[in-house]
């Protein structure tokens, strides 16, 4: 089972950004603990910055995929494009956060991407990655929200 993860925005600065709302570790560190985990599955990352390396990413894997975990950082509240990207492709998505939105400023409540995708995790920090991955394991033998 193929997965991806994808990080938006300033999500490169993890570990060194605002590390009272996000943490004092980097993804990178944190990404070989997620393959010790998940033995069994073939996972990735990608990180940018730029919006439409993001849309290309999705329409890459969008297709070929099992899952992909999005963290579209502050893109999640903007960007009507990856909204409709996400809506496009046929790979389920799960939306992550480390920081619990509903705590946050009114305008990190709204999520553009929410609606399209198979559900939304915010508020564990690092392991909203982990509870997403485990989520595709869980659903692998059902089949269930697959539509590779």
């Amino acid at each position: 089972m193929n997965i991806l993860i994808i990080n938006g925005p300033n999500l490169n600065l993890l570990g060194r950004r605002e590390p009272g709302i996000y943490g004092t570790r980097s993804f990178d560190d944190f990404f070989p603990e997620l393959e010790t985990a998940f033995p069994d599955l073939t996972l990735s990352h990608f990180q940018s910055n730029h919006e439409g390396a993001i849309l290309d990413k999705l329409h890459e894997v969008g297709f070929t995929h099992h899952g992909i975990v999005l963290n579209a950082g502050a893109y999640t509240h903007t960007s009507i494009a990856l909204a409709d990207a996400v809506a496009g492709i046929a790979t389920p998505v799960v939306e992550v956060h480390l920081s619990n939105l509903a705590a946050r400023e009114e305008f990190r409540q709204k999520s553009l991407l929410g609606r399209h995708c198979a559900g939304s995790i915010s508020g564990f920090g690092l392991e909203s990655y982990r509870l997403a991955v485990q989520w595709f394991l869980n659903q692998q033998p059902k089949r269930v929200g697959f539509r590779v």
